[in-house]
């Protein structure tokens, strides 16, 4: 414990709190000017590759060179493909719906409203989610079998991820499929293969860092991401935003809520 560099690590934390907070503040400004507040959840994939482009650079002569490398890479790779995924939807298209029904409650100014329950909300939690990433560029010794197995369930997640996105996207853009539920590919075996793409990225960078016991103290990172994307933000919102959809139901009942496991057949 006493190999740690902590007073290091304590300044990136500072660092990377500061990173975070920079790209979110940048989009409020961006979101406030353009009346557009959908704007945060392209700066939510940059905001993490901040974070760990701010700690590569903080940490050098400390930690691994081979794991610092491999987390700054792998999370910049999760982080900015997410960011141009959501910016390429996004584009040409109004508001939100969920940011407009929440800022239609505002008290008082919207935009300043957005930038307390929304933009800082999410840099803390951008600051929170990222803890591993800092934590694994101090951490001494070669990478080992957790670090395998944390590459390993981090290049599932991102296949998952994508290639869902990817799916997705494809078949949106068939104007035949317009209100129709999306049912097949990745899409057949899971609900969600993109939240459970982020669940596999997030417990894979977790593992990256537990070369050490120590990093037990980041545990609470991928528990936050993951009841997030089971109990938060993440799958119970976009699904109580879908039930009223024809086929919906019949979806449920054959389709995994998460784990991926071959569809049911058809009734």
């Amino acid at each position: 414990m006493n190999d740690f560099p902590w007073a290091d690590f304590a300044t990136c934390l500072a660092a990377s709190a500061g990173a975070a907070l920079a790209v979110l503040l940048a989009a409020f400004a961006a979101g406030a000017a353009k009346g557009l507040h959908r704007v945060v959840d392209v700066a939510w994939g940059t905001a993490f590759a901040g974070v760990a482009a701010v700690s590569y650079a903080l940490s050098a002569g400390n930690g691994d060179e081979a794991r610092r490398l491999l987390v700054l890479i792998a999370t910049a790779a999760w982080g900015l493909r997410l960011s141009v995924h959501i910016g390429l939807r996004g584009w040409g298209h109004g508001e939100d719906p969920r940011y407009d029904r929440m800022l239609s409650r505002a008290p008082g100014n919207r935009n300043l409203y957005a930038l307390r329950m929304v933009y800082l909300l999410q840099a803390a939690l951008v600051w929170l989610v990222s803890l591993p990433v800092q934590f694994a560029m101090y951490v001494p010794g070669a990478l080992n079998g957790f670090a395998s197995a944390g590459v390993a369930l981090w290049l599932l997640g991102f296949f998952f991820e994508s290639v869902g996105d990817f799916q997705l996207a494809r078949f949106k853009r068939d104007p035949s499929h317009r209100g129709a539920i999306m049912d097949r590919g990745l899409w057949s075996w899971t609900r969600h293969p993109n939240y459970f793409g982020d669940f596999c990225v997030w417990w894979g960078l977790f593992l990256l860092a537990c070369s050490t016991p120590l990093a037990v103290v980041t545990l609470v990172s991928p528990l936050v991401m993951s009841f997030l994307l089971l109990r938060g933000s993440g799958k119970p919102m976009l699904e109580r935003h879908m039930e009223r959809r024809p086929g919906f139901a019949e979806y449920t009942a054959r389709t995994s809520g998460f784990f991926p496991r071959p569809p049911r057949h058809r009734s």
